[in-house]
């Protein structure tokens, strides 16, 4: 534990394009769920981010379970919904949308600190890095094994000359 964040294997990726949400541990998803995404004038936004706090039975529209992120000018978070119709579609105000039952299920597999990475973009198509902003407490050594890269691969490719100090809201370059 640190700075109050849990820090663990598993990590959310989710795939706007297809809407879907994978929960990962190690390398391999052990879960696949369905999701509604951002509608066009409100995308959900690509990045990778991480879970800030968490509420049952948060109220309004957010059915059963919150997961509130950390992406600036929020707030954004996966939530729930009363309206399982939307799921499969692009209609949300740039939030994550889960069936209740999955976000009860999703909500009890992870932490506070759990990374989310978010990307619209479908395998094969054209982009070679992800963004990572640096949060408090993060190390490259931490974020390298995050990441399955090497220290010494992040701090060429970020052209770091002091890898052992980040700035915290630093970004970096992180190799797909």
């Amino acid at each position: 534990m640190n700075n109050g964040k849990v820090y663990s294997q598993k990590r959310i990726q989710i795939y706007t394009y297809n809407r879907q949400l994978h929960l990962i541990s190690g390398q391999r998803p052990n879960r696949i769920y369905p999701i509604a995404v951002g509608k066009p004038e409100t995308p959900t936004p690509n990045g990778i981010y991480s879970i800030i706090n968490k509420i049952v039975n948060p109220g309004g529209g957010l059915g059963t379970r919150w997961m509130g992120l950390d992406i600036p000018n929020g707030p954004y978070g996966i939530h729930g919904t009363f309206k399982p119709e939307t799921i499969g579609k692009a209609v949300s105000n740039g939030c994550i949308r889960m069936y209740n039952h999955d976000v009860e299920e999703l909500f009890s597999l992870v932490h506070i600190g759990t990374t989310v990475m978010i990307d619209s973009l479908a395998p094969g198509t054209s982009r070679d890095f992800l963004t990572y902003i640096t949060k408090p407490g993060d190390s490259l050594r931490k974020i390298s094994r995050l990441f399955s890269v090497t220290t010494d691969e992040l701090a060429k490719i970020n052209d770091l000359d002091n890898p052992d100090r980040l700035q915290v809201g630093q970004e970096l370059k992180i190799p797909k």
